[in-house]
């Protein structure tokens, strides 16, 4: 599988390649083989690297308000990666509109990029999906989303930074 690294604000990240990238869950993708050790830092460290939002999403399993963050409505190619360790977790390509105020996808990058946690706050049983490599909290999983998968991820703008196809950084995180 091709990886290519790329600049982020916290240093460098993990790109798949279009070829990588076309063969998401097949021969050629991520497995656990693949997989780096979980990264961790101190809550002074996650303080330091990420803006109060950020810190409250990713770290104090926050939400941002609906319809607050520029990624839910952009239109940009490319790749949405994890705030905290710039891991891949999601191809604009599996982005949809979702009517929910946040980004909305069908499928992450691979099988690997993502953990799954039950969550029973707010009075309901929910998935909570939180990035594999760093545990940073994304948001969660809901079984009403589109083909192909019939899955919903509802992702905190915050939580991701986005490199669009032409190298570029969509967006300056809030």
């Amino acid at each position: 599988m091709d990886i290519i690294r790329l600049r982020h604000p916290h240093g460098l990240c993990s790109r798949l390649s279009n070829q990588a990238k076309n063969n998401q869950f097949g021969e050629g993708g991520m497995s656990a083989s693949d997989k780096r050790p979980k990264i961790t830092k101190s809550d002074e460290e996650w303080r330091r690297q990420l803006t109060p939002q950020q810190y409250t999403v990713t770290r104090l399993h926050g939400t941002e308000p609906a319809f607050s963050h520029t990624y839910h409505s952009s239109k940009k190619q490319g790749i949405y990666s994890c705030v905290g360790c710039g891991e891949p977790l999601f191809d604009s390509s599996t982005k949809f509109d979702s009517g929910t105020g946040w980004p909305s996808y069908h499928s992450p990058v691979s099988q690997d990029a993502l953990s799954e946690h039950e969550d029973k706050q707010l009075f309901s049983r929910r998935t909570e999906v939180r990035c594999a490599a760093c545990d940073s909290h994304l948001g969660h999983v809901f079984p009403d989303g589109p083909e192909p998968t019939g899955l919903r991820y509802c992702i905190n703008g915050a939580a991701l930074i986005m490199e669009s196809d032409d190298g570029q950084n969509a967006f300056k995180n809030s």
